[in-house]
């Protein structure tokens, strides 16, 4: 009896730990994408825009394949193994190395993503990489798993509608895509430095002729952001809360937190994110 109690035990540490050895075997700190992403995405001199340098991408793509080889390999049963940050971190990731993988399928030829969709299906929906085990599309990363829809709740979404700040779809009118990989250590103050930055780019949002102009991201997914995130509980609370990055004028910060400000949403600029430009 005792040797089969101490078989057992054994057998147990075998088994149980698999689960987190999936997950450890997996680099979370993105060291090669991080690489990639420091040496061809710049930020612009306000500190607000990246650009993004394709042709050096193009140049060294036998390098980002290697990035999205590692994606690829991770199966279901290892995504499930992450940790909540890990998950949204892998996403996040996997969404903006595909985007640049599309963008260089027709690179140069290419002056917005939009290009790249058929007639009668977006860029979006287009399935060409695979991902967790099928083939998949940037739609599926944004809507099926990361955007906290109903849906998604029930499968496991991730209630967080930063997420729209830190996914970047090649465009101008995009959040800034960061020279970095976001990681699970750092994604809360990576998507709050995310919110701040794009909040304050008066290029896309700001506070002018007594209303708030503001991106078009926060009319598409305006329910988002009013899911209760934070307190959120209508899209004016998130001006609120970056009031003081959207003007510098006191008595049009007042305002905006005292929540009487009319919203307009600005035209989204679809050029590509080329530094080349």
């Amino acid at each position: 009896m005792k040797f089969l109690a101490t078989l057992l035990i054994a057998l147990s540490a075998v088994i149980t730990p698999a689960k987190d050895v999936f997950a450890q075997n997996f680099d979370h700190n993105y060291s090669a994408y991080d690489a990639q992403l420091k040496k061809h995405v710049k930020w612009l001199p306000d500190g607000k825009q990246s650009r993004v340098n394709y042709k050096g991408l193009a140049a060294e793509r036998a390098e980002l394949t290697k990035t999205l080889d590692a994606f690829i390999a991770v199966t279901p049963t290892q995504f499930n193994a992450f940790n909540k940050e890990q998950q949204m971190a892998f996403l996040i990731n996997a969404y903006n190395a595909f985007t640049i993988e599309l963008i260089l399928t027709k690179y140069p030829d290419v002056k917005s993503i939009k290009d790249l969709g058929a007639t009668f299906s977006s860029p979006w929906k287009k399935s060409f990489f695979k991902l967790l085990g099928e083939e998949r599309n940037l739609d599926w990363i944004e809507h099926d798993k990361l955007r906290p829809t109903g849906k998604n709740i029930v499968n496991g979404g991730y209630q967080d509608p930063r997420i729209h700040v830190a996914i970047v779809c090649a465009s101008i009118g995009c959040p800034a895509l960061p020279p970095e990989a976001f990681t699970a250590t750092k994604l809360d103050a990576q998507l709050d430095a995310g919110m701040a930055r794009f909040v304050g780019d008066k290029t896309r949002n700001r506070f002018a002729d007594g209303k708030l102009q503001v991106s078009s991201i926060f009319k598409w997914f305006k329910d988002d952001f009013e899911k209760g995130y934070k307190g959120f509980s209508k899209v004016e609370d998130v001006f609120a809360k970056y009031a003081d990055v959207l003007t510098n004028d006191a008595a049009a910060i007042a305002q905006i937190r005292a929540k009487t400000v009319s919203i307009s949403h600005l035209d989204y600029d679809w050029s590509l994110n080329d530094q080349g430009r």
